[in-house]
């Protein structure tokens, strides 16, 4: 691999007002090690102290309230608990002046009622998802979830308001709203989960309405240079999400609004996470990228060498990686020099403790046991 005396890469980059390290972003990755109250463990702040090398962090997708959970053991935001234990991650980060954001996150319907005492998880139209989720005890099939009612919509986007401002309060360098995965904002985006008739479905504007008040909610928070937004045009995961009827429209004029709000960044996902970075469906990133006046995170299986030639094409200005950094917390050093990668293995992913998680050594040190 090339060193950081000739990749751009690996040089100090900065977006908007913020001075980054790198263009190396550390991809949100849900790791399911908080308690059931949503509050991270005080190992989180070592785990993402140690990955303070990346140019930018993003959190694992953190709930903006009770009725967003979909999955056991994810962090909150709503609380002050979970604003204190948030606190000492930020604390730690920044003692290795790094940068981090929090990400924004209401499941909708992909949930269960097992995480909501017995309640219908909440969607755009009553549509369930294929397949099964991960609840406390095991695997259960999805259920069909309940359709928001229109004076329910505007009570969410102040939950998103809140969560904002207790990411400020928790010291975050600002925020990503997690609009991506076929999660609640999306579910509203696409015309294959919602099918309402109402001033919040039918048309692309109709659709758009619920994400863009969101967006401007966090906005009036962070203001525009502190916020981001996750997109993922072509992801069916979870839940075997059909795509939009025509994803170029839906998304360009999606894009397009975001950038008119002059938000910091988006952050696509470019294809099938874990699966392909390609797809046979009509839709060209970096079209989408060519719509929006600020940053573009380009995510999914993205190598040194694929940034390299991605950030020279002119098709993106950061790049975020995840897997990697599980079991590799030093690694744009490990780019830096060329060094070997380890690889976490796959019953360190989610749920545990400390084991497989902050406890990964650097390059100079024997790898633990796996």
């Amino acid at each position: 691999m090339k060193t950081a005396s000739v990749s751009s890469v690996l040089n100090p980059v900065t977006i908007g007002n913020l001075q980054l390290k790198n263009r190396i972003v550390m991809a949100p990755m849900t790791r399911s090690r908080s308690d059931d109250a949503g509050v991270p463990p005080d190992y989180a702040a070592d785990y993402y102290a140690q990955r303070a090398g990346a140019g930018l962090i993003i959190t694992e997708a953190t709930n903006i309230s009770a009725q967003a959970r979909g999955y056991p053991r994810t962090p909150g935001i709503w609380t002050e608990e979970q604003v204190a234990a948030w606190k000492r991650v930020t604390d730690a980060v920044h003692r290795r002046e790094g940068k981090i954001f929090l990400q924004l996150w209401h499941t909708g319907r992909m949930s269960h009622p097992d995480m909501h005492n017995g309640g219908l998880p909440v969607a755009p139209s009553a549509i369930r998802p294929r397949g099964q989720i991960r609840v406390h005890d095991g695997m259960k099939d999805f259920v069909t979830p309940r359709e928001l009612h229109a004076e329910e919509i505007p009570r969410i986007v102040e939950d998103y308001r809140h969560a904002a401002a207790n990411a400020k309060l928790a010291g975050f360098d600002g925020v990503e709203i997690h609009s991506a995965n076929n999660y609640l904002l999306e579910q509203f985006v696409r015309d294959s989960t919602n099918h309402r008739t109402d001033e919040y479905g039918g048309s692309i504007e109709n659709r758009l309405r619920f994400p863009l008040a969101v967006t401007k909610a966090v906005i009036e928070v962070w203001g525009s240079e502190r916020v981001g937004i996750r997109i993922s045009p072509v992801t069916t995961s979870p839940g075997e999400t059909p795509p939009d009827s025509d994803t170029t429209a839906t998304f360009g004029a999606y894009v397009d609004a975001l950038s008119e709000l002059r938000l910091l960044y988006i952050h696509d996902i470019e294809g099938e996470t874990q699966l392909s970075r390609e797809t046979d469906r009509a839709v060209s990133f970096a079209a989408l990228r060519s719509r929006f006046k600020g940053a573009y995170i380009a995510n999914n299986q993205y190598t040194l060498s694929l940034a390299e030639e991605t950030l020279a094409a002119g098709n993106a200005d950061l790049f975020s990686i995840g897997r990697p950094f599980i079991a590799n917390p030093d690694l744009v050093d490990r780019l830096r020099v060329g060094a070997r990668l380890v690889e976490a293995p796959k019953q360190y992913w989610y749920g545990g403790d400390s084991t497989g998680y902050s406890d990964w050594p650097d390059m100079h040190r024997s790898a633990i046991e796996a």
